[in-house]
């Protein structure tokens, strides 16, 4: 579990797990929070923590942690079976993201990291036995919708190519486990545009809450009346650890944080929470963007007991805590940081990034 989050995960977890994609975003969450709750982790990643700066940022709070080791290695060709011996469950979250730099040459790079590497990843999980096997999909999977929430038997529309090669990987995952000598139960998770700390700077939460604190101009592409259905990321990682300790589950299950907002109102939010304007350039709509997203979530109470906890005001408060305190790091004035009251840069983000200034974040 992590610093800047609520104390709501799951204490249910496997003895032995591997996560795919550890160095990320959503992996180093989980990994964290499954070796806080007693588990021994082998986290895999492509991406050298002792070369690549994100991920040894993401990775800082595991390092040194018992029961964690990291393993830098390509999915695409390294020997995946050692990295499995006793382990209780996988965690396939590896993968490119991003739906914009999916059209054009680098969809080939879509193609061998979701699908391929996805494949290797399901013949060493079947060959050694593993019992249970959860996968990061994703929402865009449904494509264009009339607005109303999506339910798991909605028929996916992908809209862009990262959405077809998200579709790909999890019916690839679903269609090894109806085999009748697989031994590996199989739960397609799709994340609903998670947030929080250490999320990609390219996606929007980010990038708003960047712009609120520094003064830089935020791009907002289209009206702004687009609507996400936001996950805090400790709420997709708690339902994640559900998806491997439930017997039961298995298939496909939306992954959704009941918190719809518009990105105006994301806007507004981190006005809100900075006390600073944020300036606006508005641009064209990128392919592949859809209008609205929103989960059913009654697949996940049902089979996974999971309903989320953090309301988006109070994800964005952590956020926020998390994001100030490593701009405050990164050569503050290099950044243009404004204080509270929206003079000269800055010696408030100091106070900003300490806990007594901002709540931690409180269920909903």
């Amino acid at each position: 579990m992590s610093q800047n989050s609520p104390a709501h995960l799951t204490t249910t977890v496997p003895r032995r797990a591997v996560v795919t994609g550890a160095a990320g975003f959503i992996g180093s969450h989980l990994a964290h929070a499954l070796v806080q709750a007693g588990a021994i982790v082998i986290g895999v990643d492509r991406r050298d923590p002792a070369t690549d700066p994100t991920a040894a940022a993401n990775l800082a709070a595991l390092q040194g942690l018992p029961g964690y080791m990291h393993v830098t290695a390509d999915l695409l060709s390294c020997a995946i079976e050692p990295l499995l011996v006793e382990a209780n469950a996988v965690f396939h979250l590896a993968g490119i993201p991003g739906v914009r730099p999916s059209w054009g040459p680098k969809f080939s790079d879509y193609v061998a990291s979701n699908i391929l590497g996805t494949h290797r990843v399901l013949d060493a999980v079947a060959r050694m036995g593993v019992p249970r096997l959860v996968v990061a999909s994703s929402s865009s999977v449904y494509g264009a919708t009339d607005g109303g929430a999506s339910v798991e038997a909605d028929r996916p529309q992908p809209a862009s190519p990262y959405a077809v090669t998200k579709l790909a990987e999890e019916q690839l995952c679903l269609a090894h486990s109806t085999q009748a000598h697989c031994p590996t139960g199989v739960v397609a998770l799709r994340y609903f545009t998670v947030y929080g700390p250490r999320q990609r700077p390219d996606m929007f939460t980010h990038r708003a809450l960047t712009a609120a604190l520094t003064g830089q101009p935020l791009r907002l592409y289209g009206d702004g009346h687009q609507r996400r259905d936001f996950t805090y990321v400790d709420d997709a990682v708690s339902a994640t650890i559900a998806a491997a300790t439930v017997p039961t589950a298995q298939g496909v299950i939306n992954v959704g944080g009941g918190s719809g907002a518009s990105l105006l109102e994301v806007i507004n939010i981190a006005r809100s929470l900075t006390g600073h304007e944020v300036q606006v350039h508005q641009e064209h709509p990128r392919s592949g963007d859809v209008l609205t997203t929103r989960a059913n979530r009654g697949r996940a109470q049902e089979v996974l007991g999971w309903q989320p906890q953090v309301d988006l005001h109070n994800g964005m408060h952590a956020h926020m805590r998390a994001l100030a305190a490593e701009l405050h790091a990164e050569e503050p004035r290099s950044h243009g940081l404004r204080s509270f009251d929206g003079s000269a840069p800055l010696a408030a983000l100091a106070d900003l990034a300490d806990l007594a200034l901002l709540p931690r974040p409180t269920h909903s």
